[in-house]
């Protein structure tokens, strides 16, 4: 019966460890793995380039643009696109309210 109870307490201990080791590591700034810090290092820079390059492609050469430009028209032509329109934005509905003819009209 001790070692039920002991047991018992046990668990609940690991699952309060486990809860707070799941806090805590969201907390923690300093990245203790060199792969995580390498990781994060990567994220931060490429944070601050994105907004450099303002909404556009992040380290893009002409190249690149063009293919981009090539492949939106191309999607463009493929789902009805008009000439010029932006693929990437999403699609706007206009619903009108339909005219309701009286049914019982006194003529």
């Amino acid at each position: 019966m001790l070692t039920n109870q002991i047991l018992s307490a046990a668990r609940v201990m690991g699952l309060q460890a486990r809860r707070n080791y799941g806090v805590s590591a969201v907390l923690l700034s300093k990245a203790s793995d060199p792969i995580q810090q390498l990781f994060v290092t990567k994220l931060r820079e490429y944070a601050q380039k994105s907004q450099g390059a303002g909404g556009k492609l992040v380290d893009s050469t002409p190249e690149i643009e063009k293919e981009l430009k090539q492949e939106m028209e191309k999607l463009a032509k493929q789902y009805g696109g008009a000439q010029g329109e932006d693929m990437t934005a999403f699609p706007t509905f206009k619903f009108e309210e339909p005219k309701i003819e009286a049914i019982n009209s006194a003529a």
